[in-house]
């Protein structure tokens, strides 16, 4: 009995060996994949990234990102790997579960330069079918950065099920640079591949066109130099579009600084050197007032400017309103004591901004509607800067506005036309020149609100823009403003435009030339005020 059962024991053990050696292996592709990494090899952490890459396993895409952190860790005498999460708790790598006892003896994956890039394409191969969009694009943007041939399986997998236009067309454009430099694909999949990116039309594409190598059919090759050359003239349109839009940035700027001066020098004829100094207190007090939000009430740091708009406007203006009353009245019809007199003023408002704050410069942040960018075409165009334009032409048309429906505004404009006669009607010119006087100061005061969100705030901050403000307003017509708006724009555009051909001191010189002699030809600027007193 003992026997037959010894006999029948023998046989079940050789029936499981016989069985055993036809199963599959219990570790399966993943987990050898895996282990390569403990290998401490160049080639095997390679060999182990692609293997992962083409696997389809839902743990290859966290491994992998360890990887590329720097996390991924291997114990040497076990083979085993693991993952060191951002909170610093340690898994599996094979099952992402959670590790007790951890080995005491891991060192982090080692990287190449080669490997980096291996990893970086492997990442976005993986990224191609997230859930997310954005990454979705982001990797497909990568891959057309790398256009490693290993993708393209992925990346045509990955085109069959997007339904988003937008990814559809980054797919379709990294598939196009995988193709450009694949060295099977044919001449006709290389055409395409050359139209596709020719229609993307950016920098990356002129570099992925660039980098071409010479080693091409006559077909490819007079495809790529005629895609080259249709892209660097749409990036030159581009460009100038670029300038443009530069312009009327600091155009914008420069109107929000000079309109102020033009109702100041327009009415009253005094040249206001301290015009400047009413910028930089607008500035200060947005400082003043992030400060105490920053402090106090941090819920409410997005209103800030909105709260600091009319609080500069009121500061500025009342600072205006006594700067006329005690010394400019007096200065009438004396333009150079007036020159000189404004000039120290505005030493003194330095110095008593340096004694307040301090010399150094002072940071005023951006709020949350007011940061970022975001392209069209192959321009950026940043928040800030499209903010300021909008809120410069808003407070010009309020201005005008103001001008026009105000009897306020029909008495500035009388007395700018003729001050003997408006005065023999009855209108208090001293109160005018007053209220004008503070107008003006307060709307430089919210060009200082603006300024601070693209300018350094400091002591000196009204000084880089007063001797553009006189130009601008000399340019476009004392007085006038609708001659100050086309006046800003155009010296802005002007500007950003000479600058990339003589640099920027030149450029300044340039324009300040170019207004001398436009100047000699027509004295009294592009739209000159029409009044009996003025063609006096």
């Amino acid at each position: 009995m003992l026997k037959l059962f010894a006999g029948f024991r023998a046989l079940a053990l050789a029936g499981l060996l016989i069985a055993a050696s036809t199963l599959p292996s219990l570790a399966g592709p993943f987990e050898d994949a895996v282990g390569q990494f403990a290998n401490d090899s160049f080639a095997d952490t390679e060999a182990a990234v692609g293997a992962l890459a083409s696997g389809g396993n839902p743990l290859a895409l966290a491994v992998i990102s360890a990887l590329q952190d720097g996390r991924l860790l291997a114990d040497p005498a076990t083979k085993q790997v693991f993952i060191k999460q951002a909170d610093g708790k340690i898994v599996d790598a094979n099952t992402g579960a959670s590790v007790a006892d951890v080995p005491a003896q891991l060192a982090a994956v080692r990287l190449n330069n080669r490997l980096r890039r291996v990893v970086d394409a492997a990442m976005g191969g993986l990224t191609l079918v997230s859930p997310d969009l954005a990454k979705r694009i982001q990797a497909a943007q990568s891959v057309f950065k790398t256009h490693d041939a290993t993708m393209l399986p992925l990346v045509d997998g990955a085109l069959k099920k997007e339904t988003n236009a937008a990814a559809k067309l980054a797919f379709s454009e990294a598939r196009a640079a995988i193709l450009l430099f694949k060295p099977d694909a044919s001449d006709v999949e290389k055409l395409e591949a050359i139209a596709t990116i020719k229609s993307r039309g950016d920098q990356e594409a002129l570099a992925l066109l660039t980098g071409l190598s010479g080693e091409q059919s006559p077909v490819v090759a007079s495809g790529a130099a005629s895609a080259k050359a249709a892209i660097e003239r749409n990036l030159a349109l581009w460009s100038m579009v670029q300038n443009a839009w530069y312009g009327l940035s600091l155009g914008s700027v420069l109107l929000l600084a000079a309109i102020g001066l033009a109702i100041t020098f327009g009415v009253m004829g005094v040249i206001n050197m301290a015009h400047g100094e009413m910028v930089m207190i607008g500035a200060y007090v947005t400082f003043v007032v992030q400060e105490t939000i920053r402090t106090r009430y941090p819920g409410l740091f997005d209103y800030s400017l909105l709260i600091a708009v009319p609080l500069a406007f009121l500061v500025a203006g009342l600072i205006g309103v006594v700067i006329e009353r005690s010394i400019i009245r007096f200065l009438y019809g004396r333009p150079l004591e007036t020159l000189l007199a404004t000039w120290g003023l505005s030493l003194v408002l330095q110095q008593a901004v340096r004694t307040l704050f301090g010399p150094t410069n002072r940071e005023v942040g951006n709020p949350t509607w007011m940061s970022g960018a975001f392209e069209l075409g192959q321009i950026v165009i940043t928040y800030n800067r499209l903010w300021i334009l909008c809120f410069t032409l808003a407070v010009f048309a309020i201005l005008l506005a103001m001008l026009r429906y105000t009897s306020l505004g029909l008495e500035m404009r009388a007395v700018t036309q003729n001050r003997r006669m408006a005065a023999s009607m009855g209108i208090a010119t001293s109160r005018v020149d007053a209220l004008t006087f503070g107008l003006g100061s307060g709307i430089a005061g919210i060009a200082g609100v603006a300024l601070s969100q693209i300018d350094n705030v400091s002591p000196n901050l009204g000084q880089s823009y007063i001797i553009d403000s006189f130009m601008v307003v000399v340019f476009g017509g004392v007085g006038n403003l609708w001659g100050t708006l086309v006046g800003a724009f155009t010296l802005g555009i002007a500007n950003k435009f000479l600058e990339p051909v003589a640099g920027a001191v030149l450029g300044k010189i340039a324009i300040l030339v170019l207004i001398i002699l436009f100047i000699q030809k027509r004295p009294r600027g592009l739209f000159a005020l029409k009044g009996r007193a003025i063609e006096a």
